[in-house]
């Protein structure tokens, strides 16, 4: 499509006045259209603009889109993405930093994944695309097994053989869109994930969370386990309402992945937290044991490498990556994972009902996302009203 900003401005403005919207100045700083999916991206200088470009009610844009003929128009303010992408900047530093402490094969993914992250500063508009033109390796465009072609897929190869002693990451499985994108890339980058999701039972995760994870984990040609969990007096105590129960719940679930990662020697642990950005989105662990794993024992340049004392790095892949809640949808989207209404898990919807004062520290954990700038400010209201 060739589109000039100023004959976009006059349909805009036309728009405007036929429905009856005031005649206001309509600044854009930049226009991308994705010729594969049939998508404009407009960006605004600030919110305001954007808000003009939109109108009330979607008017504006949705008549827009009728007139150019495309498949959708998103809007986006350049305002909301300076600090992702300062963020990001900080996260690269320390990448760039961290993998010098690994040797081949193990610095191979930290090496694209800082090619992924340089091109997602670059782009930090649209995660699909930047998704779609990055091609680590012999990374090959193929089909999902079962020979469907979904839309906007990711392409990965799933004819390689993976060596179980081999595993160079751990990836915290949920079945929920944030872990599910970051299973996604993680495979996409040669982490050579195995996936493992901690089962506290159906209160927690219910049936249709263990069908996407099982789901994905075939789809992508990745290995998966279960872990158990006693998670009584989580359940109890919170149901008798002693306590709110996410963060006990997460505690125990990130102890049980982390122990499981350090027995089994693997130097990558992946998660899809959201809220640890920057810096913060990498985690060395360091080993208190003394003991160093049991392979890869080589030194490069005389470097005692992190592998060689058995060092864990974490990573919040789309908190390092800087991505909302709207990336993630439609990435693991791509791969049939669906967003599932409402807030949280089961139990959580037990404990609002026998004890609506618990209501208020849930809603304190998505007004935290919403000043992050991970949901906006509509989808946060509508996990705060289920």
């Amino acid at each position: 499509m060739n589109l000039e900003k100023k004959d976009l401005k006059y349909l805009i403005s036309k728009i405007r006045r036929d429905i009856g919207h005031k005649d206001v100045e309509v600044d854009i700083s930049d226009i991308i259209f994705d010729e594969e999916s049939g998508t404009l991206l407009i960006i605004t200088p600030d919110r305001p603009e954007k808000s003009v470009i939109i109108g009330k009610g979607g008017w504006v844009v949705g008549r827009l889109r009728e007139e150019l003929g495309v498949n959708s128009i998103h809007v986006e303010a350049y305002s909301d993405f300076i600090v992702p992408q300062y963020r990001m900047r900080l996260a690269l530093a320390r990448l760039e930093n961290i993998t010098s402490e690994y040797i081949p094969p193990y610095n191979e993914p930290l090496l694209n994944l800082i090619n992924l992250l340089k091109a997602r500063i670059e782009n930090p508009y649209d995660f699909e695309s930047v998704l779609r033109n990055f091609n680590p390796g012999d990374f090959q465009i193929i089909t999902h097994k079962s020979g469907e072609v979904l839309e906007n897929d990711i392409e990965i190869d799933l004819d390689t053989e993976i060596d179980p002693d081999q595993f160079k990451s751990v990836v915290a499985l949920s079945g929920g869109v944030d872990s599910s994108t970051s299973l996604i890339v993680a495979k996409m980058l040669g982490f050579h994930p195995l996936a493992v999701t901690v089962n506290p039972g159906d209160i927690i995760l219910p049936r249709y969370f263990r069908e996407s994870v099982e789901n994905l984990t075939q789809m992508l040609g990745v290995q998966h386990q279960y872990l158990e969990v006693d998670m009584k007096e989580v359940i109890e105590g919170s149901l008798e309402g002693r306590f709110h129960p996410c963060g006990r719940c997460s505690k125990t679930i990130e102890e049980t992945v982390f122990d499981f990662t350090r027995d089994n020697n693997i130097p990558f642990l992946i998660y899809g937290d959201l809220l640890s950005t920057g810096a913060q989105s990498l985690q060395l662990e360091l080993n208190s044991s003394g003991k160093g794993t049991s392979s890869g024992k080589g030194t490069s340049s005389g470097i005692e490498t992190n592998l060689v004392k058995g060092n864990i790095l974490r990573i919040n892949l789309p908190a390092l990556l800087s991505l909302k809640k709207g990336d993630m949808k439609k990435v693991a989207g791509s791969w049939g994972v669906k967003k599932r209404g409402g807030y949280g898990c089961p139990l959580i919807g037990e404990v609002h009902k026998k004890h609506p004062h618990m209501r208020r520290f849930s809603i304190q954990r998505v007004l935290r996302e919403t000043r992050a700038g991970i949901l906006e400010p509509g989808e946060a209201l509508d996990q705060i009203k289920t």
